[in-house]
């Protein structure tokens, strides 16, 4: 599928395991490691694009077709879980129920920008489900799973992945969720 991206817009995607260079390390480790790596197409774009809207804007890929990647703490006492949710742009996760529920936690938010960045190794800006530490769940909505191509973020500020859901539905920690994006 590298080289075939009906959602690139302006974007010159590459093999992603040709360009470790452009993913944060625990993504590159992820990519070499998994069965679909060569699945996945990177894409350099300016770091001060990255956030969903105006990258989509800037460089012609559709709102659509883009999937954001959000970490979540869960507490329950003094025990905190974290967990990916993976959704549509044009949808939001339910972090206080769906996610909520699934980490057992008593109340659920967003997790502190500085946590998820030093406990995943990704920076703030290109949190992606790639790579991220093996006991965080990875949820993902039936959205996301289904489509053909997603634009999704790489690790770090200056790049994008290009995949097909399917793919990310097979992750490791991954499980398609209902109901988890609104």
């Amino acid at each position: 599928m590298v080289g075939v991206w009906t959602i690139a817009g302006t974007l010159t995607p590459v093999p992603a395991l040709d360009r470790p260079d452009l993913v944060a390390a625990p993504v590159a480790a992820a990519l070499r490691a998994m069965a679909d790596g060569a699945r996945f197409a990177v894409a350099e774009i300016d770091p001060a694009l990255a956030d969903t809207a105006e990258f989509c804007a800037h460089y012609g890929s559709p709102l659509a077709a883009s999937a954001n990647c959000v970490v979540v703490a869960g507490r329950r006492g003094d025990t905190v879980r974290y967990a990916a949710c993976v959704v549509l742009a044009t949808t939001r996760a339910d972090v206080n129920g769906v996610v909520r529920r699934r980490l057992d936690a008593r109340k659920a938010s967003f997790a502190p920008m500085d946590d998820a960045v030093s406990l995943s190794g990704i920076e703030y800006g290109g949190i992606t489900p790639v790579g991220l530490p093996a006991d965080w769940p990875v949820l993902v909505s039936p959205e996301v799973a289904a489509a053909p191509e997603l634009v999704i973020g790489s690790g770090v500020r200056g790049s994008k992945l290009l995949v097909p859901g399917e793919v990310l539905a097979k992750l490791p920690g991954a499980e398609v969720v209902e109901g988890l994006a609104r």
